[in-house]
């Protein structure tokens, strides 16, 4: 049975659907700036929706390298509720890169940049799955296969992936081909295969008071409007006000439809058993996550037979937490080890 553990590391240098026209779009107002080195593209999905991806290739001296060298897999992310592409754009995009990763952050449809479809939510698991799907086929087939990192409702995402390339068939009926492969794949704080009805079962009656906040402030919005639930949520007891304030106002404008109908959602889970397993996973959680708590992680770990790691100092958000580089570090010691990755 996995157990989470607590470690320190060293540092180390889809299918078609309809859509709004257009005139109907209402993007954020609030473009986020990129950082030097990124840039910002629209990956055209079949559906003709375009799709927000912040890319950040790898510094040019970690190019040189010796023929002998493996190049390393690039790393697609996949952000969670009320985030986009920024979110990885802000610290982690620069890290890896510099590490030597090209570097992909997506905007699921309807989030951050991308074009919303017409309906009222922006998507199901099978549908964000295909478009990540691809997003990798038209753009990394002459990478090495990605390693695909999902944080919270994202692990969720890329947890369907996995399923799709392991089972080898697709999964989504109007689909023509298996999704392509991947090197490995990585949970960052991640809804469990379940979904999220156990946590909050549990929350109600192991913590009333923090049940009633998270659904204060996910549920009704009110991170939005406060900034002390806001950091609870999210973010570490020290992090700034400032940033606190930053990154509130980027969620605000970050999600313009729910990424799921969660009652469908719950519906369909957990998602598929991996029935001929050989992706490397690798079960990435926060101590101070005020969202999934240990059991939680410790759910996702026995489901990939893998032990959790927890990291300490850090809250939910991980990639933008004031200690976000523990986890980054964390993550790259992994990436090192060729073991942990798919040939």
């Amino acid at each position: 049975m996995a157990t989470s553990s607590f470690v320190s590391f060293p540092r180390l240098c889809s299918p078609k659907a309809k859509f709004k026209p257009m005139a109907a779009l209402s993007k954020s107002s609030t473009t986020y700036e990129l950082k030097k080195g990124q840039n910002r593209l629209y990956h055209k999905l079949p559906s003709g929706l375009k799709m927000e991806v912040i890319e950040q290739r790898k510094e040019k001296n970690e190019k040189r390298r010796s023929e002998k060298e493996k190049e390393n897999p690039p790393l697609v992310f996949v952000h969670g509720s009320y985030h986009a592409a920024w979110c990885w754009a802000e610290h982690w995009l620069p890290f890896f890169s510099s590490s030597g990763f090209d570097s992909y952050a997506i905007s699921l449809l309807a989030q951050g940049e991308s074009d919303e479809p017409l309906g009222t939510v922006a998507g199901t698991l099978e549908t964000h799955a295909s478009d990540i799907a691809n997003f990798i086929e038209s753009n990394l087939s002459s990478s090495p296969p990605p390693v695909l990192i999902g944080h919270s409702f994202g692990g969720l995402i890329v947890q369907y992936y996995l399923a799709n390339i392991s089972n080898k068939q697709p999964l989504v009926t109007e689909a023509t081909n298996a999704y392509p492969d991947i090197s490995g794949a990585v949970l960052v704080c991640s809804v469990p295969p379940s979904g999220n009805s156990g946590l909050v079962l549990r929350y109600l009656f192991s913590k009333p008071v923090a049940a009633f906040k998270v659904t204060l402030s996910l549920a009704a919005k009110r991170f939005q409007t406060s900034i002390p639930l806001c950091r609870e949520t999210f973010f570490s007891s020290a992090m700034d006000d400032h940033l606190v304030q930053r990154y509130q106002d980027l969620m605000k404008e970050s999600s313009r439809m729910p990424l799921f109908d969660l009652k469908k959602l719950n519906a369909s889970l957990p998602v598929p058993k991996p029935k001929e397993y050989s992706k490397k996973v690798m079960v990435l959680g926060a101590k101070d996550d005020f969202i999934v708590d240990d059991e939680g992680l410790k759910e996702t770990g026995r489901f990939y037979d893998v032990e959790p790691v927890c990291v300490e100092g850090v809250a939910h958000d991980m990639m933008l937490d004031c200690s976000w580089e523990k986890g980054a570090e964390v993550l790259l010691y992994w990436l090192s080890k060729p073991t942990n990755l798919s040939a």
